[in-house]
This record gives structure tokens, C-alpha cells and sequence, in this order.
């Protein structure tokens, strides 16, 4: 029987364990389970009152705390996937749980770094190609399971890090998983992505922190300061609400990264201290033009139109890698990956078909794709042709 784009199954994952029921683990945990209901979800966690609440709210089907024997059972009795929805500073101790319980399966993350955690895996496990780190750019001023939803990650990207010894099945599989639960997938190389989310994640919630302090300081005694605000500031500072904990972590896992960010940017911000105090109003109108001019750029809430999917089939050597390699080129040219299948034609041999969404430069994509040695072909699809067969 034919199913439909919103009702093919999610990556084919049946039996999942998400490590970590906080906000990422449980959001992740209640979409998983409102697009595919029939999944079994293991919630594991410390606290027992979030490992209750995940029960009641329907979001695991059963519950175990760290070192037990109900959370060992349950990776050894056909587990297929492993998220660690942890801070990074816990994730090696579950990493060698998974490797004395020999677990053969596919291993992700949701951490905010990259660099430490890919470490670990390539030590610890005895499997390294089964885990593709992950990182979905979605998050909440709340904490904890109490802010947590189904539809944290509806329009979100979230990164996937596949590498040349990544299984192109495992890539194809996730990324049905992600855009299932409505979140939208982007290919970053390993060793590129520490630097890219300091720029676009880790720098503006250090940004955000600072024009709260700024503004604590001049509040004093001036409670009409802080009316105002109650506004247009307080949207633009949202996240600086985020757990004080957690972002010391990240801080400091992404230290390199966080402070080469944070002294360009006061360096930027010198640019227009300079040009005001020189009296400069055409190199400080420059300054705010430019950034009016890119954030105008900046494209909207993602709303593909479905009436113009195109299929790209991608004739391919069946070789290690090549699936990171094709992802990452369409992701660098902001085209958006729909879909993604690959049809095995001989041993040696595969086509790899994608259906992307009405964005990003088709030409650019065509013309690295080429550059790269693949051959390619484009055609329209109709929305009633994505299908998948069930």
C-alpha cells in the first residue's frame, strides 16, 4: 500500500532510548511518539519524578534509571537507536555502557558541541561508524521535561554529522526520523561545526547575557527602565533565560570557538563606538546598513511549497562516504533535503535519489555536484509521486 509523506513511518525505528529526559530528550521522546505511536520509548534519567511525569504524558512506554539492569535489558532486546540527550560532560560513562553491552546499533546526540563528544565515541566504542552526531537548534527558557512539547523541532533545523565511514543507510534512516518529527535536516562536516554554531548559537546567547547585565546595571532605583523593557528587548533577550549551568558547559566545551566569536564581536561593537565618537555618520550609517541589509536576507519560516518538489537522482560508486558528501554539498548551497533513498543497482553500484523542497540555488548545486565528479539529472515531482511504499 502506498503512504502518503505524512503518514510513512519515521526512519523505521521501533525500539528507541533516549538517554536524558530533559527538554531536548523529552520533546524529541513526545514527537517520536505522536508521529509513530506504536514506537517503544525508554526514558533514562536520574530524577524519578521526570521519569513519572514521561510515563503519564505518554512519551515512554517504560522507564529505567542509569546502571540498571530494565535500562541494559532494553538496549540488548533489539534497541535501534540510542539518543544521549545529555550534557556532554556525562556522556562518556553511558558510551561505555553501550560498548560493554556490545550494542550494534545506531547511536546520535543532541549536544551543543561537537569536538569532545566525537572523541569519546571514536575511543570508547567498538562501533564508531554507528554513531552520527546530531544537533537540533531548537531550545526553550524553559527547562526540564515541564518545558518540553511535541512540537519543539516543527521548522527547526537540526545538524546531522555524517562522515566517510558513516553507513549511507544510517544517514537515510535519520534523516526520515528528523523530518518526520517536522524538523529539517542540514549535512556539517565533524570538524566544521563547533565553529559554525559559536557564530549562529553560541555567540548570540553570550550577546543576549550581556544586554540583560547592561541593563540590571542601569535599573537600579528606575523600575520604569525595566517596564520598557517588557517589550522589544525582552523578545530580542529570550534566551538568556536558558539554564546558567548548561551554558557554562557549552561555553566551555566550545571554548575556542566561543572566545575567537566573542572578540570579533567586540570588535565589531568598537566599529561603531569608533565611528560615533569620531563624529563618522557615513561609515556608521554603512555599518547599520550592511547589517540591516543581511538580516533582511535572512530567508522565513520555512514554508516549502509542496507543489514544486524536485527529484534529483545522483547515479553513484557505492562507496564509503559518499552520502556525506552529497548531503553536505546540497546543504552548503541551502538546498533542503525532502527526502532521501538510495536504490542499490549492483553490488558496487547505487542511485541516489533526493526530493528537495523549493529552495536554495538549483544551480549551484547542480554546478558542485558536477565539480565533484558526480552526473546528475533533475525532474519535477508531484506530491502525489513522493511516496513511499509500505
Amino acid at each position: 500500500m502506498a503512504q502518503t509523506i505524512d503518514q510513512a513511518k519515521i526512519g523505521d525505528f521501533e525500539r528507541v532510548a533516549v538517554i536524558g529526559f530533559g527538554l531536548i530528550g523529552a520533546s524529541f521522546a513526545a514527537a517520536l511518539r505522536a508521529a509513530n505511536p506504536s514506537a517503544q520509548v525508554m526514558a533514562v534519567d536520574t530524577d524519578l519524578a521526570t521519569r513519572v511525569e514521561a510515563v503519564n504524558r505518554g512519551w515512554a512506554t517504560a522507564t529505567a534509571a542509569p546502571d540498571t539492569a530494565e535500562f541494559r535489558a532494553f538496549i540488548e532486546d533489539g534497541c535501534d537507536l540510542v539518543v544521549l540527550a545529555t550534557p556532554v560532560s556525562v556522556v562518556e560513562g553511558y558510551l561505555k555502557d553501550l560498548a560493554e553491552w556490545d550494542y550494534r546499533g545506531i547511536i546520535t546526540d543532541t549536544a551543543s558541541t561537537k569536538c569532545r563528544i566525537i572523541e569519546m565515541a571514536a575511543h570508547t566504542l567498538p562501533y564508531p561508524q554507528n554513531f552520527v552526531p546530531g544537533h537540533p537548534m531548537a531550545g526553550s527558557e524553559k527547562n526540564g521535561i515541564v518545558g518540553a512539547r511535541a512540537d519543539l523541532f516543527k521548522g527547526a533545523y537540526w545538524i546531522l554529522c555524517p562522515d566517510a565511514d558513516t553507513p549511507a543507510e544510517h544517514f537515510t534512516r535519520l534523516h526520515e526520523l528528523i523530518t518526520g518529527i517536522g524538523a529539517r535536516v542540514i549535512s556539517l562536516p565533524r570538524e566544521q561545526h563547533d565553529a559554525a554554531v559559536a557564530v549562529v548559537s553560541h555567540v548570540p546567547h553570550f550577546t543576549a547575557s550581556s544586554l540583560v547585565q547592561l541593563a540590571v546595571r542601569h535599573a537600579k532605583g528606575q523600575d520604569s527602565l525595566m517596564r520598557l523593557a517588557a517589550g522589544g528587548f525582552k523578545d530580542s533577550t529570550r534566551i538568556a533565560a536558558g539554564s546558567p549551568e548548561l551554558w557554562c558547559g557549552i561555553a566551555f566545551d566550545n571554548k575556542d570557538a566561543l572566545l575567537g566569536g566573542l572578540r570579533e564581536m567586540q570588535g565589531i561593537i568598537g566599529q561603531f563606538a569608533d565611528a560615533l565618537e569620531a563624529g563618522d555618520r557615513a561609515t556608521l550609517t554603512s555599518l547599520l546598513a550592511e547589517a540591516a541589509d543581511a538580516r533582511r536576507a535572512l530567508p522565513a519560516a520555512w514554508l516549502p511549497c509542496t507543489e514544486r518538489l524536485l527529484e534529483v537522482r545522483i547515479p553513484m560508486e557505492d562507496r564509503p562516504g559518499v552520502v556525506a558528501e552529497v548531503t553536505t554539498i546540497t546543504s552548503k548551497v541551502g538546498c533542503n533535503i525532502q527526502s532521501i533513498e538510495i536504490d542499490h543497482v549492483t553490488e558496487d553500484s547505487a542511485v541516489l535519489s533526493l526530493v528537495l523542497t523549493d529552495e536554495g540555488d538549483i544551480g549551484k548545486l547542480s554546478a558542485h555536484l558536477i565539480n565533484a565528479g558526480f552526473s546528475v539529472s533533475f525532474s519535477p515531482l508531484a506530491p502525489k509521486e513522493h511516496t513511499h511504499v509500505g
